[in-house]
């Protein structure tokens, strides 16, 4: 992929502080409304309840952020961490006053992760991986910082394997999501970024082995929307 003369971390960071205040008005509208959906999913499979503590990495806005923190309370956190501080300036504005006190956003590298070994009780990414430029890296940070027994959970677009299903989800990337993007967000080629991102993107079961390659166990993914979204996971030992 062209970043233009960029490191895709630097063109991904512009990318997404350029749409930060449309971000999630946008995915909702693109999404028809089922991203709600796939986030309390996304929050079943990690396992998030009461007094846990969890990672949210790659958080944007912290949509996801704020469905974990309403999972783990009264007493659990959730830490979310994003390279683009615009996301989280949109990610403070939109948050309920009652989720505060759970929710700590913090500016960070999704591949050097500034928390300790075996300090979380589960990590999420949503629509994230796929923006680093190591993806299985970024695998392994999330390993890293999540207690033994716990999960790693991403969940991000994936590859519909049914012939026609996959004809319309490729239409939609290439020519619907650009053009929603120029009139909802007057943002067409940051949202074509979007198309050959997900085009780029591992599948669901290559996205399933990787998470082997990285020391997590008993893997597996859900596909969402026929496959073209996919909640992958697995389990530290």
């Amino acid at each position: 992929m062209d970043f233009g003369g960029k490191e895709k971390s630097q063109y991904v960071k512009e990318t997404f502080n350029s749409i930060a205040g449309k971000y999630d008005f946008m995915n909702t509208l693109m999404s028809m409304g089922m991203d709600k959906h796939w986030r309390k999913i996304t929050a079943q499979i990690v396992n998030a309840g009461p007094g846990m503590r969890i990672l949210d990495v790659c958080c944007g806005t912290g949509k996801l952020t704020r469905e974990l923190a309403e999972k783990v309370s009264p007493s659990g956190t959730v830490t979310g961490v994003d390279f683009s501080d615009k996301m989280l300036e949109q990610g403070m504005i939109n948050m309920d006053s009652s989720l505060k006190n759970r929710i700590t956003l913090l500016q960070g590298d999704a591949m050097n992760l500034p928390f300790e070994d075996n300090t979380f009780d589960g990590a999420t990414i949503g629509w994230g991986l796929r923006n680093l430029h190591n993806a299985k890296r970024g695998i392994q940070e999330m390993t890293r910082v999540v207690k033994p027994n716990s999960m790693v959970v991403s969940v991000d677009m994936g590859k519909p394997a049914v012939p026609l299903l996959k004809q319309f989800y490729w239409l939609c990337f290439e020519k619907i999501v650009p053009f929603l993007g120029k009139v909802g967000a007057g943002k067409q080629t940051e949202y074509s970024y979007l198309f050959n991102s997900a085009r780029e993107f591992e599948s669901q079961s290559e996205l399933k082995r990787i998470f082997g390659e990285c020391g997590l166990i008993n893997t597996g993914y859900v596909n969402l929307a026929g496959g073209a979204v996919a909640v992958v996971y697995g389990q530290k030992p």
